[in-house]
C-alpha cells in the first residue's frame, strides 16, 4: 500500500490545522494508517530547540519533511500542516516524496489581521513580536500548488474541506 502526504501550507491563522484535521477525519475513515502533523505540535515533538528565525525555520521545516517521508515510504498517509515558507522545502518534497499533494490555504494578509487570532499580526505590526511570516519574515508563496483553497471567511471550514475532498476525488 502507498502512503502519501498532504502538505497544508499557508500563513498563520489560514485555517491549515482546522482544515487538515477535517481532512484527517474524513480520510481516517478509508485508510486507518493515516496521521495529522500540526507544526507547533511538532515543534514541541522535536523539543522545542529552534527559534522562528529564518534559519531556524527552514531546519524545523526540513524536519517535518524528512519526518513525512520516512512514514509515506512506509505506506502511512500523512497529513502536515505548516506555514512552509520556503519553495526550497517543497521543491525538496516533490523531489523526494512518492505522492506528496501541496495544499495551499491562501487568505489575504488583512483577513488574517482582522481575524486577530492570537494577535499575532497586531503584535508583529507594532515590533512587539519577531521573526512573524508575512510581516518581518518573507514568505514564499506556493507557485504551482496541486490545489489551491481560498478561505477569506465567506465559507465554513467544513465547507472548505469539502472542496478540497472534491478537487481530491477529480485528481
Amino acid at each position: 500500500m502507498e502512503g502519501r502526504l498532504y502538505w497544508i501550507t499557508g500563513l498563520a491563522g489560514a485555517g491549515k490545522t482546522t482544515i487538515g484535521t477535517l481532512l484527517y477525519q474524513y480520510l481516517k475513515e478509508q485508510y486507518s494508517n493515516t496521521v495529522i502533523f500540526d507544526g507547533d505540535v511538532l515543534r514541541q515533538v522535536f523539543g522545542n530547540d529552534l527559534g522562528y528565525s529564518r534559519e531556524e525555520r527552514f531546519q524545523c521545516a526540513m524536519r517535518y519533511s524528512r519526518l513525512c517521508k520516512l512514514l509515506v515510504d512506509q505506506g502511512i498517509h500523512v497529513i502536515c500542516c505548516t506555514i512552509s515558507m520556503f519553495d526550497e522545502v517543497r521543491e525538496w518534497n516533490r523531489a523526494h516524496i512518492d505522492n506528496y499533494l501541496e495544499i495551499y490555504i491562501k487568505v489575504p494578509i488583512w483577513v488574517l489581521e482582522e481575524r486577530n487570532q492570537k494577535n499575532l499580526y497586531q503584535e508583529a505590526r507594532k515590533g512587539s513580536v519577531k521573526d512573524v511570516v508575512g510581516v518581518d519574515l518573507e514568505l514564499q508563496f506556493p507557485k504551482n500548488p496541486d490545489i489551491l483553497i481560498i478561505n477569506d471567511g465567506v465559507k465554513t471550514p467544513e465547507e472548505m474541506c469539502s472542496i478540497l475532498i472534491e478537487k481530491l476525488s477529480s485528481r
